[in-house]
Formats: C-alpha cells, sequence, structure tokens
C-alpha cells in the first residue's frame, strides 16, 4: 500500500466504502470498512491525502484521520455530484 497517494472515503451510516489511487490515478485499493475498521486501517496507511464529502459526520472523521498525520480534505457536495456513477451506491 506504499504506492497510494490519495484516497476517497465515501462516509455511510454503517460501512465506508475507500478508494485509493496512485500517483497517476489509477486504482489501486477498493475496500469497504465498518466504523470500527476506519481508523485502524489509515493508521496502518502512508500519509496521504484524503478527501470526502463534506456531510454529517466528516468534520469528526477529518479531524480523527487528520491525527494519524493525513492531510484531510472536505468537498462541497456540490463539487462532488460531477463524480457521482450511479444514483444511491455510487461505488461502482
Amino acid at each position: 500500500m506504499s504506492d497510494i497517494i490519495t484516497v476517497g472515503l465515501d462516509l455511510a451510516k454503517n460501512v465506508f466504502q475507500v478508494h485509493g489511487a496512485d500517483g497517476a490515478g489509477h486504482a489501486v485499493l477498493r475496500k469497504k470498512l465498518r466504523r470500527t475498521q476506519v481508523l485502524a486501517f489509515f493508521s496502518q496507511l502512508p500519509r496521504c491525502l484524503v478527501a470526502m464529502e463534506a456531510c454529517g459526520g466528516a468534520h469528526f472523521w477529518g479531524r480523527e484521520i487528520g491525527k494519524l498525520g493525513h492531510e484531510v480534505r472536505l468537498i462541497p457536495p456540490a463539487y462532488v455530484k460531477p463524480f457521482v456513477k450511479r444514483q444511491k451506491n455510487d461505488a461502482a
């Protein structure tokens, strides 16, 4: 997992979707995590950019992941919408 430089985190009620990309933008990681697994997972990753949609709970997760040394960016929902592939479950 040392070649991951950007991680997208899709927050949900119970299961979070993680997508990791290398420097060229190629997907190198796709994983589902439960809430209890998120911090343990990010503590094992090398420092990287973590992007997530600014929604309920995003500030909490951003602070917690930031404490682990990652750079966290919260993206406004209006800027996330163009990346949605499907309606309800957009992680395709």
